[in-house]
């Protein structure tokens, strides 16, 4: 008897070698409640033979197996059979490896299925044979098609209930084909499957004899969709600068597209300078050349000082750099978004701060018809503009989808709002500059004997903000300091008259103020804004408009009880009785500064000491600087 013995570091040294030169291919499945989404990939994933023994024994109950447990993994998910978030799986054939996306089918989780589907290759809609096609099947492929997937495969699902029906089968598709022929697809792929029992998934099946084409696994690894081209320019962010000792110095991060080797020439925007590599690092060594998706430390021929955030490029690109895109975005959060407020905004490595300047329109997820938006609702997707504190590289998604992709992210609760795709960058018009004069708001102040300062009032309707500020600007006045103040309901009857009450209107109003105040600032004025400003996105960025120690936060803290009791213009009575809507208090919410300069208490002290209160804090007797 001759024993054979294998070599183990051989052979797995052979199959990783096999392994990492086959191409990825990355799909989702897509499509309404109940389609067999779950049931198929877990059918698909049983046959190729890529589950493990204790995970089917988890799926496996009297000799009955049911696949869609296999990626249900939330205790919800299987306690009602649908499911909620996105489940990935890799898996892998003889010929390609997979990473595969099972998508929720509610219209609740719509957020999961988009973002899922930004990274995808080929999406397999799903569509119940009983059923033909749904108001989510649209929806979902209408997302697939502005996220810029151009293979379809069209799974009609449970012919075995349909008595593998072809007329049904056919009917079925040409209803699809009619639906989604002015979607840009590159290729709609239809297969009859039966996910339960397994018809169409792996070998093709006798019970579908009338149907000639492959099926859907061979399909899966035939299709070709030049996947992991280096064709495109070099895409490197840096994710941190790596300096282990004080002689070495590398930027190390993943590579987003394109390659790198060693004698290439590089830039990294928005320096101007030419470099070059001249050592690529990995953990197991030195490489010469390294392609898209390798985790790299690279070294260049001259130390610059750059950061985490920034892109190492090809010194050949030409490269879009702007702080003003126009992008689709998928809003993902409960609370509605607005024009004007700021957000974080994350684009690869990079974060920065984003303002939404406008919404051209929403996009009807069921035909594509563009209609008007004043605000960002859960589960929409939106065309607008975005405006960006700092020039960065802006990649349009269809070019460069890991570059040209980016989340919108709360800066109260960092939550994750919002996530969208670059259509294009927005220029400025090529006649406006910024004209610099010699005199500065410095020179003013000096001239005015005094420092410039914001004062900002915040605080319910009646709290007694206007009746501090007039005291305070009493007070200064008769010391000589230069004064305006800015108050709510005056600015209302002028600059902001066109404006109503709504979340949108008021993050407008406080948007227009703030930019006055800076106006005033820079004339060298102590500028008292009283305004109720309800939202501390908007006093935020307010304050951002300013340096340190020249923006003064005092919030009037009045109980909404004693505001109420006081009502001096009758305004809360109106509200109780529906007479004036959106009304702050009553039914629009109040958000209380978390770390104002000043906390004013009307309740304890009269104006006269809470101005007292504010003068000692700021102005400090009585004087800023000496003229």
């Amino acid at each position: 008897m001759n024993n054979k013995t294998i070599d183990t570091n051989k052979y797995f040294e052979s199959f990783l070698s096999k392994q990492s030169n086959m191409e990825t291919l990355r799909f989702i499945t897509c499509g309404s409640v109940d389609d067999g989404k779950s049931t198929l990939l877990g059918r698909m994933l049983f046959e190729a033979n890529a589950i493990y023994e204790d995970e089917l024994a988890k799926i496996k109950t009297h000799k009955f197996i049911d696949f869609s447990l296999f990626f249900d993994g939330l205790r919800a998910e299987r306690e009602q059979s649908i499911t909620i978030d996105v489940a990935y799986r890799y898996f892998m054939t003889d010929k390609r490896k997979f990473v595969v996306a099972d998508s929720p089918g509610h219209e609740q989780y719509t957020r999961n299925m988009f973002t899922a589907s930004t990274t995808a290759d080929v999406a397999i809609i799903l569509i119940d044979g009983r059923y033909g096609i749904t108001d989510q099947t649209k929806r979902h492929t209408i997302i697939c098609s502005i996220v810029g997937i151009k293979n379809i495969v069209l799974a009609i699902n449970k012919m075995d209930l349909i008595k593998y029906s072809k007329k049904k089968y056919l009917t079925i598709l040409k209803s699809y084909i009619e639906f989604a022929k002015n979607l840009n697809f590159k290729e709609i792929y239809s297969i009859p499957i039966s996910a339960l029992k397994g018809c169409n998934i792996i070998k093709s099946s006798k019970n579908t004899e009338w149907f000639k084409g492959k099926c859907l696994l061979e399909y899966l690894e035939d299709i070709n969709l030049n996947i992991n081209s280096t064709k495109s320019f070099l895409r490197f962010p840096i994710q941190f600068v790596n300096r282990p000792h004080q002689d070495f110095r590398g930027y190390s991060g993943s590579i987003e597209s394109g390659e790198l080797f060693v004698g290439q020439k590089v830039k990294i925007p928005p320096l101007q300078k030419t470099l070059k590599i001249t050592e690529i690092i990995t953990y197991d060594g030195k490489l010469k050349k390294a392609k898209k998706g390798d985790a790299v430390t690279i070294r260049l021929n001259e130390d610059v000082d750059v950061t985490r955030g920034r892109v190492i490029v090809d010194d050949r690109d030409k490269i879009n750099t702007a702080d003003h895109f126009q992008a689709n975005i998928m809003w993902m959060d409960e609370k509605p978004g607005f024009v004007g407020r700021s957000y974080f905004l994350k684009i690869g490595t990079t974060l920065l701060n984003a303002n939404i300047t406008k919404i051209k329109h929403k996009i009807n997820i069921d035909n594509l018809e563009k209609l008007s938006a004043s605000k960002l609702i859960f589960n929409n997707i939106y065309v607008v503009s975005i405006k960006l504190n700092k020039e960065t590289i802006c990649d349009k998604f269809f070019d460069y989808p890991e570059t040209g992709s980016f989340i919108l992210i709360d800066k109260e609760s960092y939550n994750t709002v919002g996530g969208g795709m670059i259509n294009f960058v927005l220029h400025r018009s090529s006649n406006l500059f910024k004209q610099k004069f010699k005199i500065t708001d410095k020179d003013r102040s000096v001239l005015n004997g005094h420092e410039a300062k914001v004062i900002w009032f915040t605080g319910l309707s009646g709290s007694g903000k206007s009746t501090i500020a007039n005291e305070l600007e009493k007070k200064l006045y008769s010391k000589g300091i230069r004064t305006f103040i800015l108050d709510g309901d005056n600015v209302r009857h002028g600059l902001n008259s066109d404006i109503g009450f709504t979340d949108a209107d008021r993050i407008e109003n406080i948007r227009r103020v703030s930019e006055v105040a800076k106006l005033m600032f820079d004339a060298g004025l102590v500028v008292i804004v009283s305004f109720i400003s309800p939202f501390r996105s908007e006093r935020d960025m307010a304050r951002k408009l300013f340096k340190r120690n020249q923006f003064f936060e005092v919030f009037v803290d009045t109980p909404l009880e004693i505001a109420e009791k006081r009502d001096p213009k009758g305004l809360y009575k109106k509200a109780r009785r529906g007479l004036i809507p959106n009304f702050t208090g009553i039914d629009s919410p109040y958000q209380n500064p978390i770390n104002p300069e000043i906390i004013i208490d009307t309740t304890t002290k009269n104006p006269k000491e809470c101005c007292e209160i504010i003068e000692k804090k700021i102005f400090k007797n009585s004087t800023l600087i000496e003229s």
